[in-house]
């Protein structure tokens, strides 16, 4: 099975894309991950660059309207747009946290006949605000639907339950691993979505917790056959980067923490080839 590292956007939002490939494969990754809505850029050309720098993607939309119907109408608008850009996955922000479970559920439904469609993997992220927003609501997606494909991001949970560890919803976490496709890499602690530098000794624990979740994750795709994982290290701009007061300047840089995150995971995480 291969792991695959892609380098997000998030961050880099002001470099043109042909820019930030070749930053991105210069540091390693092999993939991008991209927000496709916030470029101008045409699937085509978005297709080429990547071609051309050596680069897979991951395309990563967001359902967006006031009704569960406009949700589903920009799914379907979006998802044709990533999917004409040849990504490996489509990473989806889905749904809302103040609609019904039923509402809720039928746009967990439409990615199915989507993904049956394009045969591209279709992920729904963990997210504040989001049908994932917490534990016990996303157990019952899965337990509803079992197909369902997962882009872990325990940071959210971590606030919404605030708690480091998640070890009162140790059976949703399992569920997670094990239908997890795509991750985002991201330390987060039970205060806050990112925590300002992994590498600093001071979040070593934290760190640690994660580890063994994305681990866990990998152990998971391996048994169940996969071909590859996708893991993109996520760390974020300000707000989610703290900024000095008054100086409105970042504590760390967003971007050379994703890079070392890369660095660090290839080293630690353990994927051999099963026989």
């Amino acid at each position: 099975m291969r792991v695959i590292f892609a380098k997000t956007k998030w961050e880099a939002r002001e470099l043109p894309l042909p820019e930030f490939l070749r930053r991105a494969r210069s540091q390693g990754f092999t993939a991008s991950e991209i927000n496709i809505p916030e470029l101008s850029e045409s699937p085509k050309a978005i297709r080429e660059q990547h071609v051309t720098v050596g680069l897979e993607l991951v395309v990563q939309i967001l359902t967006v309207g006031a009704t569960p119907g406009e949700h589903a109408a920009s799914m379907r608008e979006r998802h044709r747009r990533a999917v004409e850009c040849a990504p490996l996955i489509v990473n989806c922000h889905t749904g809302a946290d103040f609609f019904s479970f039923e509402e809720n559920l039928s746009l967990f439904r439409l990615p199915l006949e989507l993904e049956h469609e394009s045969g591209i993997p279709f992920c729904h992220e963990q997210h504040r605000g989001r049908a994932f927003y917490n534990a016990p609501v996303t157990l019952r997606y899965l337990r509803e639907l079992p197909a369902l494909r997962i882009n872990a991001d325990f940071s959210h949970w971590q606030v919404v339950h605030e708690s480091d560890d998640l070890q009162a919803h140790r059976e949703t976490v399992q569920a997670v691993i094990d239908h997890a496709w795509h991750i985002h890499a991201r330390v987060g602690f039970s205060q806050g979505p990112q925590v300002p530098d992994p590498s600093a000794p001071e979040w070593a624990p934290q760190l640690g917790i994660y580890v063994d979740w994305w681990q866990r994750i990998v152990d998971a795709r391996r048994a169940q056959g996969a071909e590859f994982l996708t893991v993109a290290p996520e760390f974020g701009p300000e707000p989610y980067m703290p900024m000095v007061p008054h100086l409105r300047r970042p504590v760390a840089d967003a971007w050379e923490i994703n890079c070392w995150m890369r660095r660090y995971l290839s080293s630690v995480l353990v994927y051999p080839v099963l026989p």
